[in-house]
């Protein structure tokens, strides 16, 4: 079974989906892209979807609340996200940019031995579908772009200065402006 369930936080209400295994889904309610997720998820996990929550789904709602009051910095929930080798790795390696500072995906790449695999990490990196846990929006542009992210810009924008990043030092490309 996989337990949706939804709370709020400063930045709009989050979806939380959990097996019993651990946390599937985080994702800013809204997102164009969580009936999709949804689907491959129960698809993957061989399950269905109930509403109401579970001790993961709880467990990250109470952590992602001190998250916001700025209590905390790292997150202990166990996750359970089906990926592939190399999507785990790239979500590994997200997993150890410090809170507070940021990285890009030619760095990512590197530290994963694929200096070559830019374009394959910024891939696995869109396909993260937890949000937050797996800090895919303390990457940004090697140029010092604040490049995409899927709950937005101004969210992304709000995570890092949460975090206390120097957003001095970063751009916002206009819409339509290639990256």
């Amino acid at each position: 079974m996989l337990y949706l369930h939804a709370f709020p936080s400063p930045l709009g209400n989050i979806l939380a989906a959990a097996s019993e295994r651990g946390l599937c889904l985080l994702e800013f309610a809204g997102s164009r892209r969580i009936d999709g997720e949804l689907r491959d998820l129960q698809r993957l996990l061989g399950c269905q979807t109930k509403q109401g929550g579970n001790e993961h789904t709880r467990l990250v709602q109470i952590q992602l609340g001190e998250y916001f009051q700025g209590t905390r910095r790292e997150f202990s929930v166990p996750l359970h996200a089906p990926d592939s080798p190399f999507q785990r790795q790239v979500w590994d390696a997200l997993q150890t940019i410090p809170y507070g500072e940021t990285t890009h995906y030619q760095a990512l790449a590197e530290q994963l031995g694929k200096p070559a695999a830019v374009r394959a990490v910024a891939a696995a990196n869109g396909a993260n579908c937890l949000s937050i846990l797996i800090p895919c929006h303390r990457v940004v542009g090697k140029s010092g772009s604040l490049t995409g992210y899927a709950a937005g810009l101004e969210k992304k924008i709000r995570l890092l200065t949460l975090e206390k990043v120097d957003m001095s030092r970063f751009f916002v490309p206009k819409k339509g402006t290639a990256l």
